[in-house]
Parts: structure tokens; C-alpha cells; sequence
């Protein structure tokens, strides 16, 4: 008995003659080329099932901790590139990876905020005074060229 949801093909609809070739073989192959594999269920037992469940402790063995610190070395780089920047312009790269460090040590929960907004600052202010050192040094190219 055909279930009544399930519409029998149209006329239009042609049923193709002899077996479906399976994609792929070059008609050689009379099976598939793998076999179902079985799929057994197996309940997880833990080992102390039968004691009491204890109070829920926050653990830190076996998980990674984040101890790495990047707002010292975002202030280490910002207080070089203002350095640099107080004689030549070319330290506009390291300041700008000191903003960069400061700004993703501030969005990090483990950093020191202090620390990340002195490297901030200074990092802010080695980029502007470079930039004003590499303007100063366009507007001397001008005037000689």
C-alpha cells in the first residue's frame, strides 16, 4: 500500500533502464566500495559514581594560564619610539605597534590598566610628534626642490 502523501511520478517522468552505474566506476564495480560501519552507543561510567557529587570548585590544574603580560612591552616600545621621535621621525612604526599593544593589553581582563594607558599616552604622543618630524621634513624637500 503506497503512502498517500507520496505522489506517484508523472508520465513525463522516464524510469531509466537496467541498474544506476555508481558514480565513479568505470562499470567494474558491482558494489559499494565501503561497508556500513556499525555504531554502538556505549554509556560513559565515571569511576566514582557511587559517592556523593561535591561542591562545585573552580580548578586551575590542567588548563593553560594566560600569564603572558603585554602592556609592559607596549610600554617599553612606546617609551622608545618617543625617544626616537624626539629626534627623527622614523619611529613612527614602533609607535604605532606600541598604540596597537596598549589598545589590545587594555581589552585583555589580566592586564595592568595603568601600565596599558601609560603606553597609551605615550604612544599617542611618539606618533604625533613623528608625524610632525616627517611633515617637517616634506615641507624642507619642498623648499629645495
Amino acid at each position: 500500500m503506497s503512502d498517500p502523501r507520496i505522489e506517484q511520478p508523472t508520465p513525463e517522468v522516464e524510469k531509466p533502464g537496467g541498474d544506476a552505474a555508481l558514480p565513479g566506476a568505470s562499470r567494474g564495480y558491482g558494489k559499494l566500495p565501503t561497508a556500513p560501519v556499525p555504531v554502538e552507543q556505549a554509556a560513559a561510567v565515571h569511576p566514582e559514581a557511587d559517592e556523593q557529587p561535591a561542591e562545585w570548585e573552580p580548578s586551575t590544574g590542567g588548563l593553560p594560564v594566560d600569564d603572558a603580560r603585554l602592556a609592559p612591552w607596549a610600554l617599553v616600545a612606546a617609551v622608545v619610539a618617543l625617544a626616537t621621535s624626539m629626534f627623527v621621525g622614523w619611529g613612527i612604526p614602533v609607535a604605532i605597534i606600541a598604540v596597537i599593544a596598549a589598545i589590545m593589553s587594555l581589552r585583555r581582563p589580566i592586564e595592568n590598566r595603568s601600565v596599558a594607558v601609560w603606553a597609551l599616552v605615550l604612544g599617542l604622543c611618539a606618533t604625533l610628534f613623528s608625524a610632525g618630524w616627517l611633515l617637517w621634513a616634506a615641507m624642507q624637500l619642498e623648499s629645495l626642490g
